[in-house]
Order: structure tokens, then sequence, then C-alpha cells
């Protein structure tokens, strides 16, 4: 029985990931530096800023860190915030398994660190455009990784010649985002269901727990409310 051929892992991937990734650059950056600039109002220094999101590397995640840390600094909330958050990393691995599955194992798992939403979604459509190449993913994923890092870097010493945030106003900023954050995710009425539960967790429990448990229920109960009411396809729709 043949074995199948592994995927290349060449320079000249790398070097195509990197260029194609740049219209995304743009945009990764002025995320970063909104999120330094957060970063200064949750009293966050610069190494740890940057630190955070170098080993975190999850705007949504990142942001969700923030308003726990700045409520309490809880650190169990803390914790589950940024895996909840992150959990959908384990779909994105398993959708490149296939891909990365025959590069060398340093090659591979440096590939997963700097794995990012964009990137991982330019990967994918280039792959079932015939990208065989698995270092595309990695070229593209340092594409958005260093912008990322150099925002956060720019947000977090503007916001420390700005001083307190909250004297310009800019302590409404985490909320603003995270407001046009769902409006650019929403898709439709199927998004219904997972807002209203988590709306209606973070309600209930408003009175009883700190805001990281509430984002942790609230993360929660959208999973579940996605999952109750995802239809899978018949099985005449799914036939060909």
């Amino acid at each position: 029985m043949a074995t199948a051929a592994r995927p290349p892992f060449t320079l000249a991937g790398f070097r195509q990931g990197f260029v194609r990734a740049q219209a995304l650059a743009p945009g990764v950056l002025l995320y970063g530096v909104v999120f330094g600039i957060l970063a200064t109002e949750a009293r966050l220094s610069v190494l740890e800023s940057v630190l955070t999101s170098v080993f975190i590397y999850s705007g949504s995640a990142q942001m969700a860190a923030l308003q726990v840390w700045r409520d309490g600094a809880e650190l169990l909330p803390l914790f589950a915030a940024i895996v909840l958050m992150n959990a959908r990393y384990l779909l994105y691995g398993a959708a490149l398994r296939p891909w990365l599955a025959g590069a060398p194992p340093l090659a591979s798992y440096g590939t997963l660190f700097f794995l990012g939403d964009g990137n991982w979604a330019l990967a994918m459509a280039e792959h079932d455009q015939g990208q065989d190449d698995a270092a595309f993913v990695l070229g593209s994923g340092i594409a958005m990784f260093a912008p990322w890092i150099l925002g956060t870097l720019i947000g977090r010493l503007s916001g420390g010649l700005i001083g307190d945030p909250a004297r310009y106003g800019l302590d409404f900023m985490l909320i603003a985002f995270s407001a046009a954050l769902l409006i650019g995710m929403w898709k439709g009425k199927a998004d219904l269901a997972p807002v209203l539960a988590a709306g209606l967790a973070a309600v209930m429990l408003a009175p009883f727990v700190s805001s990281g448990w509430i984002i942790v229920a609230g993360g929660l109960a959208a999973a579940a409310a996605g999952a109750l009411t995802h239809r899978s396809p018949a099985p005449s729709e799914a036939m060909p």
C-alpha cells in the first residue's frame, strides 16, 4: 500500500505565505495598538503587555483577559476565559493536520505557535485552490504575528504617554471594541440564540459573581446554545 507523499515545506512557500498575508497586516497592527492602549488602562507594564500578545496571541482572548484583570485579577476565571476563547484553535489544528502532519515536528509545532484566525482562513483558502506547501501557513502566520506584537508595543507606549486613559474617555474603548467585534462577527439569525444566551447568563450572574466568571459563563452559555441550535444536514442534503 503506497504512503501519501509528504507535503513540501520550503522557503518559497514561506515567502509566498508571507507576501499573501500582507493585505491583512495593517488591520492586525491597528488591533494590536488598541490592545496596547487598553493594557495601559489595566496597568500592565510594557513587558507584560508584549508578553501577553506573544504567548496568548488572540485578540478576543486578550480583550476578555483584560476585563477580568481590570475587575479583580482572579487567576482561575482569567485562565478559564483565555482557554474558552481560544478553544477554536482545537478545530483549526485539526483542519491543518493533514497538511502539517508530514512536516518535521519543529516546523509543524512552530507553525502552530504563530497560527491566528486570519492566516488560518487564508491558508485554508489557498489549500483549497491547490497550495500544498505547508510553509505557506508559517509564512502567513509570521506576517500577522509581527504587526500584532509591534502594534501592542506602539499602543502600550502611546498609552503611557497619554497617562490615565479614563481622563480622555478611553476607558470605554474595551466596551466599544467588543461591541464592534460583535457587529463584525454577526452572520444572521443563527447567531441570535448564542448572543441571547450569553446575555441572559451575564444578567443572571452579575449580582453574585465577579466579571471574570461572568465572561466564562457567558461563553459557555453561548457555546451550549450554538450547539443546541446547530442544524446538521440531513443525509439527503449531505449526499451529492
